[in-house]
């Protein structure tokens, strides 16, 4: 039990680290073209999306190939992260008013089932929420993030194409520019 504390504490205090160093070197509106390990490099190579399967909230199992074809806005987040919670409203708003061009939202809760639950029917999240601690963190590694903090968001073409990854909070205005090019 001790040890997961220990685990718990360093995860809180990388991702809050995390949030801060990306903004020395990620502003609200900039964004990367795929992941790397150095902001500063050039893209080489375009990213597949990894495969993954994850339960919801009530613990049904789903394959992110489930919404294959649609345009994903992955974000990885927690119940415990400020800038996180600050950014769903958008996310919620966005999905609304662009779900039926293709646009598919996919929250990755890196938290407890009932916590996630809670704040989803709080703030009323109309799009999908996945939530595994251990296999969150798996997968915000695997998706670009080398930092593993929050919030991080992914987006993915119809092709299942990672096209733009962003550390960090992320504004509505910056998400809108980037989906222009796709939906």
């Amino acid at each position: 039990m001790r040890e997961y504390k220990l685990l718990i504490i360093a995860g809180i205090i990388a991702a809050v680290s995390g949030y801060f160093i990306s903004g020395l070197f990620v502003s609200d509106d900039s964004q990367q073209r795929v992941p790397t390990a150095r902001a500063a490099e050039p893209v080489v190579a375009a990213l597949k999306r990894p495969e993954f399967s994850m339960p919801d909230v009530d613990g049904t199992p789903h394959s992110i190939s489930e919404w294959d074809g649609k345009i994903l806005i992955v974000n990885f987040w927690a119940t415990w992260c400020t800038p996180c919670r600050k950014e769903i409203p958008e996310f919620i708003s966005l999905q609304e008013e662009l779900g039926d061009r293709g646009l598919q939202f996919i929250g990755i809760a890196i938290d407890k089932p009932d916590e996630t639950r809670h704040f989803m029917q709080e703030i009323g999240i109309n799009y999908p929420i996945l939530v595994d601690e251990d296999m969150g963190m798996r997968m915000v590694g695997e998706y670009g993030n080398r930092l593993m903090a929050l919030p991080y968001t992914v987006i993915v073409d119809r092709e299942g194409t990672i096209v733009h990854t962003h550390m960090g909070e992320i504004s509505r205005q910056a998400l809108e520019k980037l989906l222009e090019e796709l939906i």
